[in-house]
């Protein structure tokens, strides 16, 4: 990829979508949407486990596990559920902040704190730049976040069908 001139852009360079897009590709927690998807399925599966672990306990105060162990499970699994959508949610969050940075054809940065914030209008160089980034590179990546919504969706109905049917 071609650098665009920074002698043009006063946003400082770690507050430039660009690079918060690197520095979030980079990250250790929001790099998990960029795994291949059997990566991607085996780190949301360790969360829920874990998860499940957690609130097995929880449920079993609930229900007896010698009297009710499908309600058992299924309620564990469905609190397991909720942290998954949150850390999901987590990742979304982040991802979706580095997509509205790349669309916005106007940039607000803090050249050195809280208290001096400015607006930067890209320049056409920088729009197209962004635009090929959010297209090809992040676009992907909130589209899997969709599919992975639809599929906890689609778990937590399957679980509330057999809930009643037990």
């Amino acid at each position: 990829m071609r650098e665009v001139s920074v002698s043009v852009c006063p946003v400082p360079p770690e507050q430039r979508p660009v690079n918060e897009y690197q520095e979030l590709k980079a990250s250790w927690f929001f790099s998990w949407v960029m795994l291949n998807w059997p990566q991607y399925l085996r780190k949301l599966v360790w969360v829920w486990f874990i998860s499940w672990v957690i609130f097995c306990p929880v449920a079993a105060a609930s229900f007896a596990p010698s009297k009710y162990p499908g309600q058992l499970i299924l309620s564990a699994a469905t609190g397991a559920s909720f942290i998954l959508t949150l850390v999901v949610i987590r990742l979304s969050l982040g991802w979706y902040y580095i997509r509205s940075r790349l669309l916005s054809s106007r940039i607000f940065y803090e050249e050195s704190g809280w208290y001096d914030g400015q607006t930067w209008l890209k320049t056409p160089e920088f729009l197209l730049q962004d635009q090929l980034i959010l297209t090809h590179q992040v676009q992907p990546i909130l589209t899997r976040l969709r599919k992975t919504y639809y599929g906890l969706a689609g778990l937590l109905a399957g679980g509330g069908l057999i809930w009643i049917l037990l």
